[in-house]
C-alpha cells in the first residue's frame, strides 16, 4: 500500500455557497454498497472548515472535487446520495441493494 500524499482533515466542514451551474456524476457510497446513481449537484461550491490545528480555512472547489466535498458534507447532515435522486430511482437502487443482500 502506498501512503497517501498530503492528506487533509476537514473538521466541521460547511458549504458556504454553491453555483447555479450543475454537474452530474455517477455516485456511489460505502453506506449503500455496490449501488450507483447519476446525481446532479452544483458544479462549484465554497467550503469552510477547520484543520487539525484548529486553523480556519475557506476554499472554492469545482468539478469532481466539488461533488466529493458536497457528498461528504451531506453525510454530516445525515443525507445520502440517494436523497438527491427521484423517488423512482431511489426505490430501484434500494431494491437492487435488498436483492444483493438476499443473495449474500
Amino acid at each position: 500500500d502506498k501512503p497517501i500524499k498530503n492528506p487533509k482533515a476537514y473538521i466541521n466542514a460547511e458549504i458556504l455557497s454553491v453555483s447555479d451551474e450543475v454537474s452530474t456524476y455517477n455516485e456511489g457510497c460505502l453506506s449503500i454498497p455496490e449501488q450507483y446513481a447519476e446525481v446532479a449537484r452544483p458544479a462549484r461550491c465554497r467550503v469552510k472548515w477547520l484543520d487539525e490545528t484548529g486553523a480556519a480555512h475557506e476554499e472554492d472547489f469545482d468539478g469532481l472535487l466539488s461533488t466529493c466535498m458536497q457528498h461528504e458534507i451531506d453525510h454530516l447532515d445525515g443525507v445520502l446520495f440517494i436523497d438527491h435522486i427521484s423517488r423512482l430511482k431511489r426505490d430501484m437502487v434500494m431494491k437492487k441493494l435488498a436483492k444483493q443482500r438476499k443473495l449474500g
